[in-house]
């Protein structure tokens, strides 16, 4: 038997090496791996190791037709692996001749060819593959067999990474022509950064699929709007693509408009166009479940009356004789300790206050109006009434005023006419609630209910003029102490009878078209719409306050906000489509829902 050559197996050993490293995600450059400069036409990734790789490789062909002849021989050391093959059988030879040429071809490689993907690097990488294949299934398994199949799946063409330039496509190729180049760590680097990027990009429309995916997308959404919210939910579950598609608001808005309080009007307005529908959508179903979580903003010492107003994310509250400005924190359920202004100026508490035209007009309970420049120190009040002044209202530059002295009367809100009195109506009545048509052509009034007529009264806002009553039936005592409209022909009322009502002009003015009671006969103080179908109020006793789905007639959720020893009426509410906060005595009381 012929012994190899001297030095041979220390030769494979290391070949054997360097394929093991090579097999790994990016190829590192091996310090000081560049020897001398070889022939020029082996300039592969280690030029000084291009005639040492073409003479092992020669030297393993030469071995193997030496042995050929005695029918003996052992698997060489190339890439399909270290197990012996099966003895005496003319397809192992065949095999190991044809891994020779391909790793010596693969040795002569240049960057030139394996640039293009497909060189000769790829071609020895594959009948070294095919020969392991071929002397396993001829004589015993060996472990070579499992690494050629191994290099085999590895060297799959259509893998995302073999499909770029400059990187062979097969791992066996890899291992004989990456041995250590700065060039092919870089396309390493690039291709992670592909992926990374790939990663990052919206989900694309798939190309295959069920025949849905492939409609066009006016027709998908002619089909998904017919869809409820459950089903869009589900559907956006199936793939990205899809999750991205019905979060449109075009197929949320019919689900929005007949949710509560999601941002839509009653004659499908969007009040809220910046907050994506589908989000309110989310947080609407909290308020029909009645989940939220309750927290106290403000605090005070003494017992209050406070009123109060949302503008933007401000938050203006009264507190004894003074206005207070406060910014909400991001989230809407906090404030900034630190208010933004104090707008003072009456003597006695503020009863009531608006905000219009960056002006605050208060009430005070000295018989004054004040108004009030939000950004400036501007600050002016009048004489108004003999009384307590207990209501006011502003809109399109006109001030209108309900008193304690049973009279009601308009003012200009026109700098140069400040304090001048356009009309003063005779109410035979105090006046609690006061409120203007949006059409600016007339106002209502709210009384006591002590005379032998309608607590509910329109005026003609230009003339001063009774244009009609509201409602036959009110017991006496009935007083409403708040009113409000909701369009021109539509307004809502509530009061001492414990009755939420709701009025349309159109229909009748002697009964109203709709009516909540309170369930535990408490007075009702104060109410607020989102202009479509929720409706809060706040009732007398242990800071109740309610939610009203308008289509039902029972009360939709209750949440007490004081205990027993603290009772306090809900004094002013208000809310948005995410927090609902509600003034009582002792506190502002907020409840969350966004996050209950």
């Amino acid at each position: 038997m012929v012994s190899p050559p001297p030095g041979a197996a220390a030769a494979a050993a290391a070949a054997a090496a360097a394929a093991r490293l090579c097999l790994g995600p990016g190829p590192r450059p091996l310090m000081g791996s560049q020897g001398p400069p070889g022939p020029p036409g082996n300039r592969g990734p280690g030029e000084g190791e291009g005639g040492e790789a073409r003479k092992l490789q020669e030297g393993r062909v030469s071995r193997g037709k030496r042995r050929k002849g005695k029918g003996k021989g052992k698997a060489g050391a190339g890439q399909g692996g270290r197990g012996s093959g099966a003895e005496g059988k003319p397809g192992l030879q065949k095999a190991k001749e044809a891994a020779g040429l391909g790793a010596e071809a693969g040795a002569r490689a240049g960057p030139e060819e394996e640039g293009q993907g497909g060189g000769s690097v790829e071609e020895g990488a594959r009948r070294i593959v095919r020969g392991d294949a071929g002397s396993a299934g001829a004589g015993k398994e060996a472990r070579g067999r499992g690494d050629g199949k191994k290099g085999e799946w590895r060297a799959r063409p259509g893998r995302q990474e073999d499909a770029r330039p400059g990187r062979a496509q097969g791992r066996g190729g890899q291992a004989w022509g990456c041995i250590a180049g700065a060039g092919t760590a870089g396309v390493a680097m690039a291709a992670a950064a592909e992926e990374e990027a790939a990663a990052r990009e919206p989900a694309g429309r798939p190309a295959a699929g069920p025949a849905l995916l492939r409609l066009p997308e006016e027709l998908l959404l002619l089909i998904c709007s017919y869809l409820d919210m459950r089903a869009l939910g589900r559907l956006a579950q199936v793939c990205r693509w899809l999750r991205r598609f019905t979060g449109c608001d075009l197929l949320w808005r019919r689900i929005a408009r007949a949710s509560l309080n999601s941002g839509f009007t009653r004659l499908g307005t969007d009040l809220m166009a910046s907050v994506p529908v589908k989000e309110r959508v989310k947080v609407s179903q909290n308020w029909k479940l009645g989940r939220c979580r309750e927290g106290i903003l403000l605090k005070w010492r003494c017992s209050q009356m406070p009123w109060m107003q949302l503008e933007g994310d401000s938050l203006y509250i009264s507190q004894a004789n003074f206005i207070l400005a406060y910014q909400f924190r991001p989230h809407g359920a906090s404030l900034n300790r630190r208010p933004l202004g104090v707008f003072a100026g009456h003597d006695e508490d503020v009863c009531r206050f608006v905000l219009a035209n960056s002006h605050i007009i208060s009430a005070g309970g000295d018989g004054k109006i004040g108004v009030h420049k939000i950004h400036s120190t501007f600050t002016v009040k009048y004489s108004a009434h003999e009384q307590e002044v207990n209501c006011v209202d502003c809109r399109g530059g006109i001030i209108v005023s309900g008193s304690r002295d049973r009279t009601a009367k308009v003012w200009p809100l026109a700098s140069g006419r400040l304090g001048q009195c356009l009309h003063t109506i005779q109410t035979e009545d105090r006046v609690w609630s006061i409120a203007i048509s949006p059409l600016l052509s007339s106002f209502v009034t709210g009384t006591a209910c002590c005379g032998h007529f309608s607590p509910l009264r329109i005026w003609d806002l230009n003339s001063g003029q009774l244009m009609m009553h509201l409602g036959s039936d009110f017991p006496p005592g009935a007083g409403v102490l708040d009113v409000m409209y909701e369009s021109p022909s539509t307004l809502l009322s509530c009061g001492y009878d414990t009755y939420v009502r709701y009025w349309d002009l159109r229909a009748s003015v002697r009964k109203c078209v709709m009516e909540w009671e309170e369930p535990h006969d408490s007075t009702l103080y104060c109410l607020q719409t989102d202009g479509n179908h929720l409706l809060a109020t706040g009732s007398s006793y242990y800071g109740v306050v309610r939610l009203w789905d308008r289509r039902q007639r029972a009360c939709l959720h209750a949440f007490p906000l004081t205990s027993t020893p603290l009772s306090s009426p809900v004094y002013c509410l208000r809310f948005t489509t995410k927090h609902l906060y509600a003034a009582l005595s002792y506190n502002l009381h907020v409840l969350d829902f966004q996050n209950p």
